[in-house]
């Protein structure tokens, strides 16, 4: 909290309001595609990683809505609302903004945990239900079994902040076996088994018969593409657009944004979209 009493609200570079703004296109787009429909009963928004629901702009004064502010404000509504966070602070802040609005489930704790066992079994694609996920881990957070889950629904479209920054930094070295296993561990967590060493790593033999492992070039794109695929042939998503990389002021790229959906409409929504943005922060 700041002296006045109002939180400190985490501070947000241009990546993150394009992400924002691109939410802030598609969901009315997908909740008017929705609401036309008479046979779907219901259709929530879901926020694995909600924040305080506002933020604050490196890029000018003032504060903007965050992700479930967007949702909340969102025309046609939606049906309901999962709001997850782990910080006490955040979830005290989310339930003041969902005063008032009995369609608004607010959660703290683990995401993995509570989307698994509270929010997923909810939607129910033979219930005609359905839901647009947003999980935005801040790093390697989010466990496969989440992200599984959702594709296999067939009633669940995502966004997913793909944290090649948190990679790079802790698991994606040169040398593979300087990494910590604990490290190593999250991204096998995140990538659901241990076959992103294979798109990640190249074995070589050296002079003396031995082989050894080596990062290959180009491994941000390489792995980003892997996982695109592994979104479509083992979680199940129908259609899965190229992933958008989100790049920093000097054009380094800070993580992924991928789009999930079960229907071929949000895909191509979202892919007309995202290509408004694709050449921001290129340098």
């Amino acid at each position: 909290m700041t002296e006045n009493g109002e939180p400190k609200f985490d501070e947000i570079g241009v990546w993150s309001e394009i992400k924002l703004e691109i939410l802030r296109k598609y969901a009315p787009a997908y909740t008017k595609i929705l609401s036309s429909q008479s046979y779907i009963k219901e259709y929530y928004y879901i926020d694995g990683f909600s924040g305080y629901g506002i933020h604050k702009s490196k890029t000018h004064d003032g504060l903007i809505e965050g992700s479930p502010s967007i949702a909340l404000n969102t025309i046609p509504p939606f049906t309901g609302h999962y709001w997850i966070d782990l910080d006490s602070r955040k979830v005290e802040y989310l339930k003041q903004l969902a005063a008032g609005r009995s369609n608004v489930n607010v959660y703290e704790g683990d995401c993995n945990e509570i989307l698994l066992n509270k929010v997923f079994p909810a939607i129910r694609y033979e219930h005609y239900k359905r839901a647009l996920c947003l999980l935005d881990p801040y790093g390697l957070h989010l466990d496969w079994k989440v992200i599984a889950a959702a594709g296999r629904s067939k009633a669940i479209e995502i966004f997913l902040n793909f944290p090649v920054m948190d990679m790079n930094m802790n698991i994606l070295w040169g040398n593979p076996r300087k990494v910590n296993p604990l490290q190593a561990d999250r991204m096998t967590s995140f990538w659901g088994d241990e076959s992103w060493k294979a798109v990640a790593y190249k074995k070589t033999k050296t002079l003396f018969g031995d082989i050894e492992e080596e990062k290959i070039t180009n491994t941000n794109e390489k792995i980003a593409s892997a996982f695109q695929s592994r979104l479509q042939e083992v979680a199940g998503f129908g259609f899965v657009p190229e992933p958008m990389p989100m790049r920093n002021t000097r054009g380094a790229t800070v993580y992924y944004l991928f789009f999930a959906s079960p229907n071929k409409t949000g895909d191509k929504i979202v892919q007309n979209i995202m290509n408004q943005y694709r050449d921001v922060g290129i340098v």
